[in-house]
Order: structure tokens, then C-alpha cells, then sequence
């Protein structure tokens, strides 16, 4: 009977991660194997594309920066786990948390006495030479004594079998998060096998990290606050720490989000100051602290190192951690490790010479077919070069660099990584694979995740595992010896204190995000309502006098829809490609495609407080004008979908949310654009001629969401007397002028009691003058005065809306720095 392994054929010069040397599958492989036999080959194809949905629904991504562009690519699962037997990872997690052991007592000695430089097992090269030797931090020690709190080891097998370390990751390890949300999705994808084959759980690992960060913070007696701070979402990882912020529980914030003051960090909070006792940071070293590293950082936050030289914070890891992130130490640890550990390295590193030594320079360049050339540092933006690739004129330009700036390179022993089995289009294959360990701190040591962050090639004959280029990512399944025992990241115990402080820290650029969130799907939906309206009557083909296609494209210019005022003499396929492009141009403002974006980037601004059911209706969304639309149906079929999308966030939000500071500020923030745009639509209309604004009535109930409760209600056709009354007297419809300001003014009621604001005056000038309003003045048989002195209140609404949205930016978001945003 055929097999899967029938057409897996790896190379016999490697080692190979499924079969021994006979051929067969290895022991700890045999069970998955089975299984996956029987599904064949459609279940399998099915089960990738399980992943594939996964990863598109849930928005898994990594930006790419390339010659001054940004994409963000959707990550890369292989839907095959590798599989680590028990014992092979007793002998990894030992390995890599001695490891961990030296580099901390490494950086101690680096920052503090210096032992290893005076003795001459490091060179002073090494260290002062590099920029990421921080002079700054000399002589300052962290809580504990711990320079690494977090630490992750890519590692390699040789074509024995054999582990070695290619690369250490010291400054702010990256991976754990990817790692993690491998392997929720692909315990989704497999749980059967993933139970049959005792694969060991993360959750253990994290919860070691959440503890090592309460006991370490110098909290004082107080409920320990840790942030996770991000460069933002630009970063090639914001996924991740949008990702690990939620998942830890800890406020996602950026360096504009912090302040110190008297040596001390602060969260600047709807409510306030709040006192920041860690920072997980995703920032590299120089970039943390614009007044004494780096004086060009936007994203840093001023004085964090005088914080952290007062002791007053915990910053993971410890400043000035990326020196040792140089394969050129490798070759001089093996003494360091003797020398402060008085053991020997249980993994060795991959053999290394740095080039700054003369004896190191001259042997790299008699083996150059046998090396592979790395920068030295890595703040260095080298590609690593295979020697045995270069020939003629790349050979001596790549030996002459080497003689110029031998300090800046580093040479490592080419080693034939090992292959494992991926499954693709082509079926089984065999490609290159690394693994990324991942350890914490704790009072006995360094604990490792029980579970790695796998990398494969982007094919079967290429060695660089980059997923930039291409690469794919892995689950790590380690096998358990025994039944395994679930960990939950919740507290075991809850204090009050939890609880009376467990919704105080949102930030205000979180606020501001919410906010604008909540506009910007609002504007969504109301644009994509107007475009309804106009796509329907533009499919018709109807363009007499008693068409109300030209006022539906006047309203649209008029709403910033349209990019221009409609021309009375073009062509049907000229308007055509008008409104065409107002649906799916992401480049002209005040588009649907354009609002999609805006959307999307506010929404990614506050990633970790989006719900999986969010993120999906978001991404559908993006997906929508990923190509062009090419005809009126397709752009009918996609404006319904946006609307659709549009409707669902607002039901997540209301249904969904816990009704926190955030909330209440995405609330305030669709309640603003409702009121804004219901104004500045009914103005338009009613400062219409008498006959366009007859025909005008029933596509603008169409547009406000009320066609079928003026059907229900009057039973004939629109009349200006019953819709006026219905889209802004109406205190019942929920789509009436009247409405949005009766509940703005219960929301700005509602935070300025908690936030303790003064409130504003202006939705009581705008409910009243409403109040005041004759609506018997419709009655009279020529009521243009009557439209025309409505039209004026609206416009003062509109007007006064947008200052009062301005008013609530001032006063509760003044903490964040401006964005190009459409008001």
C-alpha cells in the first residue's frame, strides 16, 4: 500500500529530522507519521489550508522593509510539526539554560568588574569596539542581579546528528510570540495527534516569565505594573507584540506612551500618571533612551536610564545586553564559561574566527570554500556570505573587504544543516531546518519553553533560514516522557487590589486609537451606504430629469466621496470610472478602499485589544480591494460586504467589549461620526432645488438606514415633512440627529465622572436649538425657507461636532503626538 514517505527523498549528505539511516521514520516520528498516512493526500492539502485560513483570519504577519517600502506578508506555517524525542530534549533545555547561565555572568562581568578583559579572555575589541557595548550602563546592576531575562539560541544539527549554536540573542529576544501562535493553530489542526503524542505545553513557560517579571520589579509593596514596549507597528515583529501583550496581559505601549519623572517611569493613562515597575522591551539598546544613547530615537522614552540606574524599574533585558549578540565571542566562550562557571559548555558553539586577529584573518582566507562570512555585529546590515558560492572577482573583493575591516567580519564552519519533511504543492519534501530555544530567568536558573520556534528554507536547495526570503515557520512538538499537565496563565488567586485596579491602564494613545477607530468605522459604513445607493441607480442606466443620480453624485462630492464635482456632460462610462474609483482606489481620500485603510491602521494601533472575531471582520474587509474592481456588480457586491463588515464591528463593539475607558472612547468616536455625517448628508439635501430635493428623499432614507422605518411607519411615498421629522427630530431612531446627541451627551456624561474632566456645553446648545425648531414651517406650500433655516442648524452642528471632537483630542489625548489622519 502507498505511503506519504514513498516519494520523500532526502539527501543523503544530511541529517534528516523524520528518517534514520535505514530509511525508516524514527521512533518519536512513527505516531504522527501513522496518522498522517491516513489521512493521504486530499486531507492533508485540506489541513494546510486550514492553516493557511488561520493565519489570513487571525491577521498573522511580519513586515518586510525593503529599499524605503513597507509590506506586511502573512506569516508562514508549514503544516507538518518537527518532532523532538524526550531525551534529545533533556540534553537541548540543559544546554541551552547553562548557556543562558554564562552569557548573564558574561554581561555582569562586562558592566562590573571586568575579570575576563584584564585576564585576556576577551578581547577589549570585542567589547569597546562594538556599539553595543553601552558605556552608560557601566556599573549598573538590575534587580537580581539579572542582565537576561529573556534569552533564545538558534541552534543547528550537523550531518551527525550532533547540535551546535549559530547564533545568540541577547538584546530582546524575538520569536516566542510566533512560536506560540504556531502552535495554538496547528494543535487546532491536529488534536488528535497532538494529544496521542503528549506534545508538551507552552502556557508553563509563560507563566515562568510573568512571575520571574513580578518578583524581579522593584514594586515596592505596590501591584507590580509591567509594560511591553514596541517600536510600533511599522516593526518587522508588531505582530508578535501586539500578540504577547495581550496573551501576558501586559499594556502594549510605545515610547511616546511613557514619561519620567524623579527617576521614575509613568504610563500616561486616560486617568493619569500610573507608575510603570517593568518594561518588556522590543527596542533595541541605543534606541531606549534618546538623552543618554541615542539622540536621534523617536521612539525611546527620555531618562529611562536614569530610572534604571536609580533601580526604579526593571528593563528586560537588562540595557546594553546586545554586545554579546557577535558570533565572534564564540570562539573565546568555552573559556569564559570555565572561567566563570567552572564548567564546560555542554553544546559548543559553531566553530568561529573572528577576523580582528591577525592568525584568525589568514586562516578564514586559506578555508573561504569552507566558511561562511557573517558580520561581526549586529547592528551591521551584512548578508551572510557562503564561501564556496564566490569564484574570480567575488573571491578576491570578498578577500580584500576581509583585509580592509577584518574586525567587522566574523567566519563560521559551514555546516550541512539538517533537513526536515514540509508539505506543499509539490507533496512531501525535505529542506533545511534550524531551531530557535527560547529560556527566562527564575531563582533556579534559566527555565527553556519546552518547544522552539522552527525555520526552513523557501526551498529544497537553499541555506538561509530568513523568513524575509521566503522561509517558512515550524511547530515544535517536544514529546513528553509522561502524560503532560495543562498550566493556565490565570492568577491562582485574585487580591482586591486586582480588582480595583484592572481597567485603570489604557493608555491615551490607546484612547485616541479607540476613537478613531470608532469614527473611521462609522465613515466606513455610512460611505458605503452612499455608494449603495449611487451604484444601484448607476446600474439602471437612467439618466432623465427625474433621475437622482447627479444629486446622489453631488452628495457624494459634497461628502468628500467623490474626488471631484460631478460634470453634467460626461459620459455614462466617465461616471462610471468616477465612482468606481470612489469604491476601490485606496489612493483617492474619502474612498471606501481608502477608509478601509484608515480603519485598519487605527485598528492595528491597539492590535492586543482586538478580539479574534474583530480581526477577522477587519481583515475580510482589507481583502476586499486587494484587486481592482472592474464593473459596477463587483463593486455592488463589494460595498455590500464592506457594509456587512462595518455592521459586525459595531456589533463586536457593543455586544463584545467590556465597557472600559476604551470602549467608552470608541463609542464616543462612532457616536461623533454618525452625528457628523447625518448632519452634513441631510444639509446637502436640503439646500437642494425644490425638485432635486424631492427626488432626493428616498435614496438619502436609503443612505441614513432608515428607508424601511419610514415605509413601516407612513406607508407612502418620501415626503420632506416625515423624513425630516424621522432622520432629526425622532429621539427613538437610532439614526436620527436628536438620537446621537441624547446619548454623546450620556457617554461625555458618563467620562467625565470617571476620568473627573469638566464636561462641554455644546450638545446642550445643539439639543436645544433643535427644540426650538417649528417644524410647522414644512407645512407651508413653499417651505424652502423652512429647508434653508434647518440647513443652517445642521451646518452648526456639524461644525460644532467636529470641535468637539477636537476639544475631547486636547483633553484626553494630549499625551499623543499628532497623526495625518482625515478630521
Amino acid at each position: 500500500m502507498p505511503t506519504l514517505l514513498d516519494t520523500y527523498a532526502p539527501p543523503a549528505d544530511r541529517y534528516d529530522e523524520l528518517l534514520d539511516a535505514h530509511g525508516k521514520p524514527r521512533a518519536h516520528w512513527r505516531p504522527l507519521v501513522a496518522r498522517l498516512d491516513g489521512l493521504g493526500v486530499d486531507g492533508l492539502d485540506a489541513r494546510a489550508q486550514l492553516v493557511a485560513d488561520s493565519i489570513l483570519s487571525d491577521g498573522i504577519s511580519y513586515n518586510v522593509h525593503a529599499e524605503g517600502q513597507e509590506a506586511r506578508h502573512p506569516w508562514e506555517l508549514d503544516p507538518l510539526p518537527l518532532v523532538i524525542a524526550p531525551e534529545e530534549w533533556h540534553y537541548l533545555s540543559e544546554a541551552v539554560a547553562q548557556r543562558a547561565g554564562v552569557l548573564n555572568a558574561t554581561l555582569a562581568d562586562l558592566y562590573g568588574p571586568q575579570h575576563l578583559l584584564a585576564e585576556g579572555l576577551l578581547p577589549p575589541a570585542l567589547a569597546f569596539g562594538q556599539p553595543g557595548y553601552k558605556w552608560p550602563c557601566v556599573g549598573i546592576r538590575p534587580p537580581g542581579g539579572i542582565f537576561l531575562n529573556t534569552y533564545a539560541v538558534d541552534l543547528a544539527r550537523g550531518p551527525d546528528g550532533k547540535w551546535w549554536v549559530i547564533a545568540d540573542h541577547t538584546r530582546s529576544p524575538a520569536g516566542a510570540g510566533y512560536s506560540l501562535q504556531n502552535r495554538i493553530i496547528l494543535a487546532k489542526t491536529f488534536p488528535d495527534a497532538f494529544r496521542q503524542l503528549q506534545v508538551h505545553p507552552l502556557s508553563g513557560f509563560f507563566r515562568t516569565l510573568l512571575d520571574g517579571f513580578a518578583r524581579l520589579a522593584p514594586s515596592e509593596g505596590e501591584p507590580p505594573l509591567v509594560v511591553l514596549l514596541t517600536p510600533g507597528p511599522g516593526d518587522d515583529s508588531y505582530f508578535e507584540h501586539a500578540f504577547l501583550a495581550r496573551y501576558l496581559g501586559y499594556p502594549l505601549v510605545e515610547g511616546r506612551d511613557l514619561t519620567v519623572r524623579d527617576n521614575t517611569v509613568y504610563l500616561k493613562t486616560l486617568r493619569g500618571l500610573r507608575r510603570v515597575h517593568g518594561i518588556l522591551r522590543r527596542l533595541d539598546d541605543d534606541l531606549c533612551d534618546p538623552l543618554e544613547l541615542r539622540a536621534d530615537s523617536a521612539v525611546g522614552v527620555p531618562g529611562l536610564l536614569a530610572a534604571v540606574r536609580a533601580g526604579r524599574v526593571l528593563v528586560s533585558n537588562a540595557l546594553g545586553s546586545g554586545v554579546l549578540e557577535t558570533g565572534a565571542l564564540f570562539g573565546f566562550l568555552p573559556g569564559i564559561a570555565e572561567r566563570l562557571t567552572g564548567e564546560a559548555l555542554s553544546m559548543p558553539s559553531v566553530a568561529s574566527w573572528w577576523c580582528g586577529e591577525a592568525a584568525a584573518l589568514d586562516h578564514v582566507i586559506a578555508h573561504l570554500d569552507d566558511l561562511v562570512i557573517k558580520p561581526a555585529f549586529s547592528d551591521m546590515s551584512l548578508p551572510a556570505v557562503f564561501g564556496h558560492t564566490l569564484e574570480g572577482a567575488e573571491r578576491e573583493d570578498m578577500i580584500a573587504r576581509l583585509r580592509a575591516q577584518p574586525h567587522a567580519y566574523v567566519a563560521q564552519e559551514w555546516i550541512r544543516m539538517a533537513q526536515a519533511p514540509t508539505w506543499g504543492p509539490a507533496g512531501l519534501q525535505a529542506r533545511t531546518v534550524g531551531l530557535r530555544l527560547f529560556a527566562c530567568a527564575t531563582p533556579e536558573g534559566y527555565a527553556v519553553m519546552p518547544g522552539a520556534l522552527g525555520r526552513v528554507a523557501a526551498s529544497p536547495h537553499q541555506e538561509i533560514l530568513s523568513m524575509p526570503r521566503g522561509g517558512v515557520s515550524k511547530d515544535v512538538w517536544v514529546r513528553a516522557a509522561g502524560p503532560v499537565r495543562r498550566v493556565s496563565l490565570l492568577k491562582r488567586r485574585l487580591g482586591v487590589i486586582d480588582l480595583v485596579c484592572g481597567g485603570s491602564d489604557v493608555p491615551s494613545r490607546v484612547g485616541d486609537n479607540l476613537f478613531w477607530m470608532g469614527r473611521y468605522t462609522e465613515r466606513s459604513e455610512a460611505t458605503a451606504r452612499l455608494l449603495r445607493a449611487t451604484l444601484s441607480r448607476l446600474s439602471t442606466g437612467e439618466d432623465d430629469d427625474e433621475s437622482s443620480l447627479p444629486d446622489l453624485l453631488a452628495a457624494c462630492h459634497h461628502m468628500d466621496i467623490l474626488a471631484a464635482a460631478p460634470d453634467p456632460a460626461a459620459s455614462a462610462d466617465e461616471r462610471e470610472k468616477e465612482v468606481l474609483a470612489a469604491v476601490c482606489d485606496p489612493t483617492q481620500p474619502g474612498s471606501l478602499a481608502s477608509m478601509s485603510r484608515q480603519l485598519s491602521y487605527s485598528a492595528g494601533q491597539v492590535r492586543e485589544r482586538m478580539s479574534s472575531d474583530n480581526w477577522h471582520a477587519l481583515n475580510r474587509m482589507a481583502r476586499l480591494f486587494d484587486r481592482p474592481l472592474l464593473s459596477v456588480g463587483q463593486a455592488l457586491a463589494a460595498v455590500d460586504r464592506a457594509m456587512l463588515d462595518s455592521i459586525s464591528l459595531a456589533g463586536f463593539a457593543l455586544d463584545d467589549m467590556t465597557r472600559d475607558e476604551g470602549w467608552r472612547f470608541l463609542i464616543l468616536g462612532r457616536r461623533i461620526e454618525r452625528l457628523h455625517r447625518l448632519a452634513a448628508l441631510i444639509e446637502v439635501v436640503l439646500r437642494f432645488g425644490d425638485a432635486a430635493r424631492e427626488r432626493s428623499l428616498e435614496w438619502l432614507l436609503e443612505a441614513t438606514n432608515a428607508i424601511v422605518t419610514y415605509r413601516a411607519r407612513y406607508r407612502r411615498v418620501p415626503e420632506v415633512l416625515p423624513v425630516i421629522h424621522l432622520l432629526v427630530f425622532d429621539d427613538s431612531n437610532p439614526h436620527a440627529v436628536i438620537f446621537q446627541i441624547n446619548e454623546l451627551d450620556t457617554e461625555l456624561d458618563s467620562v467625565a465622572r470617571d476620568l473627573g474632566h469638566p464636561r462641554t456645553d455644546a450638545l446642550h446648545a445643539m439639543r436645544e436649538a433643535l427644540h426650538r425648531f417649528d417644524l410647522t414651517r414644512f407645512e407651508a406650500d413653499d417651505n424652502r425657507l423652512a429647508c434653508r433655516a434647518l440647513a443652517e442648524q445642521l451646518e452648526r452642528i456639524a461644525d460644532d461636532t467636529s470641535a468637539l471632537s477636537e476639544t475631547l483630542h486636547k483633553r484626553y489625548f494630549t499625551h499623543t503626538a499628532p497623526d495625518a489622519r482625515t478630521h
